[in-house]
């Protein structure tokens, strides 16, 4: 089974607050994989918006993005583009 991680910058002014929690947990679900935020040792189902908030991940922090599965690579790929461009937040 493929396995894939990177470590990625909390870019957005907001951090991940319930806005990007929302579409990180709605990306997640499309792929036949599964996806792993992990903050200062914590870890969080990418699909658990709830999850992903009590990680209180702020502006500046690093994450490690684990995916695992069928569309590990894909799912990888798309959630860097979403970190990347900020949560298509206004900044």
């Amino acid at each position: 089974m493929a396995k894939y991680n990177k470590k990625l910058m909390i870019s957005n002014k907001l951090g991940l607050h319930a806005r990007a929690a929302t579409k990180l947990a709605q990306l997640s679900h499309k792929f036949d994989a599964e996806v792993t935020v992990t903050l200062a040792g914590k870890d969080a189902d990418a699909s658990s918006i709830m999850g992903l908030m009590l990680l209180a991940g702020a502006q500046g922090k690093e994450v490690t993005i684990t995916t695992e599965g069928e569309d590990a690579e894909k799912a990888l790929a798309d959630v860097c583009k979403l970190f990347n461009d900020k949560f298509d937040e206004d900044e």
